[in-house]
């Protein structure tokens, strides 16, 4: 497990501020966020790259924080492999072996090990430079798994990959973590990645954590405009929350009453999922206490699903299948029935 609290870094141009995380044993712990948020630096911080200013760094019940790299049994994978082209795929892979010195014997051991992991054997004696993406990847994976870390640091492994072959690198990631059961932290600015390989997430923005939780509930319930946005949650609101009689709660926007499943009270925020909005081009019978009827002024086609805009108001984005798009004949200035759950509607106060 990995405890790190009131981490702070400060670099030249960057400062990562009060960190505080717990990564079980065996967790596929997510590090997601935008270009520039301190993702990378935090985990170079996790591998002693950087010098802590502040705080604390524990690696099973061991405090690392003033720990060498090499004596925190962590392996980490660049996005560019980081691979000396000079070197054949298999001195790539052995070389930080044989850095710690160890004898010929071992060293072949570990190789043979993580060479039928990643069946690569067909590698070993190639340059990198003669391998596509996801051959450097996998090497890159050999590389980080031979010295048996505790931790294997991943940092963006896919995002330099065509569709293909970062499905195909996705699963290998999966299936060694499964087989092996070790920890995992891997950086994406990718929300789609994160939902879909992480069994907790840690959202990261400016140098500090936004929130941190499971996939659902970063998902379904972000706790800021940062991570709504962040999320992909299109519809932000500002507006008043009131309570009515009943105890049931409105968020009232631009003169619009959303029933929500939500105590907040006062002026704040919501946040509504694209595909959370059920739309209609005919009146349904409906038990949704959201229910509006709207007019459609955008539209953009997005391969498998397409966004419509419509205004109540306020703007809303809805999301549908191109199949259903394509059965309703939808066009801008048709009008069209909005419905969805108060549960959808979530509140925040920043």
């Amino acid at each position: 497990m990995i405890r790190i609290s009131g981490l702070c870094i400060e670099l030249r141009n960057f400062t990562l501020q009060n960190i505080n995380l717990n990564i079980e044993s065996s967790d596929y712990f997510i590090l997601a966020g935008p270009s520039g948020s301190g993702k990378t630096v935090l985990l170079e911080s996790i591998a002693g790259l950087h010098r802590v200013t502040s705080g604390r760094i524990m690696i099973d019940d061991q405090d690392v924080t003033f720990l060498e790299s090499e004596k925190r049994a962590v392996g980490m994978v660049y996005q560019d492999c980081a691979l000396f082209p000079h070197l054949s795929v298999k001195e790539n892979i052995v070389f930080g072996l044989r850095v710690r010195r160890k004898k010929t014997e071992q060293i072949n051991l570990e190789l043979g090990r993580v060479v039928q992991l990643l069946d690569i054997e067909r590698l070993l004696f190639r340059k990198p430079n003669t391998l596509s993406g996801g051959e450097k990847q996998k090497v890159a994976l050999a590389r980080a798994l031979v010295t048996d870390p505790k931790v294997l640091l991943l940092d963006e492994p896919l995002s330099a990959l065509d569709p293909q072959s970062r499905e195909n690198i996705r699963q290998e990631i999966f299936r060694i973590h499964n087989e092996l059961g070790i920890t995992v932290v891997h950086v994406t600015h990718d929300f789609g990645e994160a939902i879909s390989m992480g069994t907790q997430i840690a959202v990261i923005g400016e140098g500090s954590i936004k929130q941190a939780g499971t996939p659902d509930e970063i998902f379904r319930r972000p706790n800021s405009g940062f991570v709504a946005r962040f999320t992909m949650a299109m519809n932000i609101l500002s507006g008043l929350a009131k309570k009515k009689d009943g105890g049931s709660t409105v968020f009232i926007v631009e003169g619009t009453k959303f029933a929500a499943d939500s105590e907040m009270e006062g002026h704040c925020y919501a946040s509504i999922r694209p595909e959370d909005i059920l739309i209609s081009d005919v009146t349904l019978a409906s038990d949704m206490q959201n229910f509006f009827p709207a007019v459609i002024n955008r539209i953009v086609n997005n391969g498998p699903v397409v966004y419509i805009t419509v205004n109540l108001p306020p703007a809303l984005v809805c999301m549908l299948t191109r199949h259903s798009f394509e059965a309703m004949d939808l066009k801008v200035g048709k009008k069209v029935f909005l419905s969805f759950k108060p549960s959808a509607v979530n509140l925040f106060h920043c």
